[in-house]
């Protein structure tokens, strides 16, 4: 028997009901009427053929539906491939409750693959179309689970945590609920609920997605060891381009923040030898180069990355660079594009406010900046991030007393960040605190050395204009005495407080307690953090590890 056509999905429900078969090329009818085995691959039926003979690969739209269905990253052809086909069959079936949320989740991975914010309305619309003609998050969490992740791609965390937790509640058991849940969890900077949601999510499912997912909270942690150990074994358990190219560009991203550019160098290079137009890849090669002087080169990446996804990000970061080059004509024009891009991600109903915040606090209006994150502060919006950038905001806007507290909130909850270290120390520096400021930018140096274009070399004359530590037993050994209480516990604006909202760590060994992350039980934030190692862009090792 000839078995080796996978059946059209055009015509397949995805409640698993079998529409029009389409044409079944070889497939002999006898076999059919004796009950040929057959197996659903996420929503795909997939014919067994004769003997050892193993069944053919699944097409673009059953890998795309895999990828979407499970939170993963899937190609751009894929996608746009289950997109034509959903489209399709719900012209002739519009009470198709199940199509309707793939199209939905389908068009929210299209536009974050493009950036073009201008699918998300389109994705809501699918999402509650499947929830009008089958509603509740226990008859079709499918749907739900998608504005979930509609809401994280629109950076409404709040919304995405309440999407997320309707389907948790209904269904507990469900996997691919708990992805979406981690990264609002993050957004929200409730760390404590994402080590939970992982714990749950590792206790139901294994695999390239979970290793993915857990190489983020553990970074997020600052046990960056287990974060590019978990990352290597995504790459080398990878079963698609897209995966690949996402597992090797989070290595990259790892050697980055540790200070190793020749590193992160190899890995981006990897990723986009996988994905040749991965755009995350793209920029990360690009600050790689800028930090190794090749600032060309760098400029024509960034370029590339813009034209493949333009990101704010990747505008702001770009203009940078040419600022930090005595660029200005140029600098102004990436600054242009990104005060476009975000004017079009908002009136498709992004919030782009930490975004914005960041660009005012540096090259804007300060006072503007903190007004937007004192907003985001309200709202529940309390990530690390969002921390960092309140509290240089509030030091930009000449309130460095103020914004003390939010550094300290950035810095002490794990994630190991000179960026966060150099904005404490400059803010610490401007009160006058000259040990911990030397502390904290001797940190940041330490931690990556070309952490920023523009700002690297202003630590670095800062910490020159502070001078050698001066002497002092240990009781002194900052230069400080006791005027520094390194437990002072941050307060949010007067009208900020939240129940959700986790509290603020009182010292990084208390942040990263295993008790405070039950998810990770395995590393012990107290132990002091090895050398760190290179791990290879791909290593036959990885990909032998269960």
């Amino acid at each position: 028997m000839d078995a080796k056509k996978i059946l059209n999905t055009r015509h397949t429900r995805h409640t698993g009901h079998l529409g029009h078969l389409g044409h079944l090329g070889h497939i002999k009818r006898a076999a059919l009427a004796a009950g040929v085995g057959a197996v659903l691959v996420v929503g795909v039926l997939v014919f067994v053929p004769d003997g050892d003979e193993a069944p053919p690969p699944p097409g673009p739209e059953a890998r795309a539906r895999a990828a979407v269905g499970a939170g993963g990253p899937a190609s751009l052809p894929d996608v746009a491939a289950l997109i034509r086909d959903r489209e399709a069959w719900l012209r002739e079936n519009p009470k198709d409750a199940g199509s309707w949320a793939v199209l939905g989740a389908a068009y929210v991975e299209r536009g974050g693959l493009r950036a073009d914010t201008a699918y998300y309305p389109k994705a809501e619309q699918a999402l509650r179309r499947s929830l009008a003609v089958t509603p509740g998050e226990r008859r079709n969490p499918a749907a739900t689970t998608g504005l979930a992740a509609l809401a994280n791609a629109r950076h409404d965390y709040a919304a995405a945590r309440k999407w997320g937790e309707a389907v948790r509640k209904a269904a507990p058991e469900r996997w691919t609920t708990y992805p979406v849940l981690i990264e609002a969890y993050n957004g929200l900077g409730d760390y404590t609920a994402a080590g939970r949601a992982l714990d749950k999510l590792r206790s139901l499912r294994s695999g390239v997605r979970v290793l993915s997912v857990s190489s983020v909270v553990y970074r997020d942690r600052g046990w960056r060891e287990d974060a590019a150990a978990k990352a290597d074994e995504a790459a080398g358990r990878a079963a698609t381009p897209a995966e690949k190219a996402g597992a090797l560009n989070a290595l990259g991203g790892l050697a980055w923040e540790r200070g190793e550019p020749k590193e992160a160098l190899r890995y981006y290079d990897a990723a986009l030898k996988v994905t040749r137009d991965h755009h995350p890849s793209l920029a990360g090669r690009a600050r790689a180069l800028a930090a190794l002087g090749r600032t060309e080169e760098a400029g024509q990446d960034y370029q590339a990355a813009l034209a493949e996804r333009p990101m704010p990000e990747y505008a702001m970061e770009l203009g940078e660079l040419y600022e930090s080059q005595g660029l200005g004509g140029d600098a102004r024009s990436q600054y242009e594009l990104l005060r476009d891009r975000t004017a079009r991600a908002q009136a498709d109903g992004v919030n782009e406010e930490l975004t914005l915040a960041r660009y005012e606090a540096d090259h804007g209006s300060p006072r503007a900046a903190v007004e937007r994150l004192e907003s985001e502060w309200r709202r529940g919006h309390r990530s690390m991030r969002v921390s960092d950038t309140l509290a240089w905001a509030l030091y930009r806007a000449g309130d460095a007393e103020k914004a003390l507290p939010y550094a300290k909130r950035a810095t002490e909850q794990g994630m190991r960040s000179a960026l966060f270290s150099y904005h404490r120390g400059e803010i610490e520096r401007e009160l006058g605190m000259e040990g911990p400021a030397r502390r904290h930018l001797d940190e940041a140096l330490r931690t990556n050395p070309h952490f920023s274009p523009l700002l690297a070399p202003k630590a670095r004359a800062a910490l020159k204009e502070l001078g050698e530590l001066p002497g002092g037993g240990p009781k002194d050994m900052y230069g400080d005495g006791e005027s520094t209480p390194l437990t002072a516990q941050p307060t949010a604006p007067s009208a900020a407080s939240s129940s959700t909202a986790p509290a603020p760590a009182s010292s990084p060994a208390r942040s990263a307690a295993p008790s405070a992350a039950p998810a990770v039980p395995s590393a012990s934030p107290a132990r002091p953090e090895p050398v760190p190692t290179p791990t290879p862009p791909v290593s036959a090792p990885s990909a032998a590890r269960n």
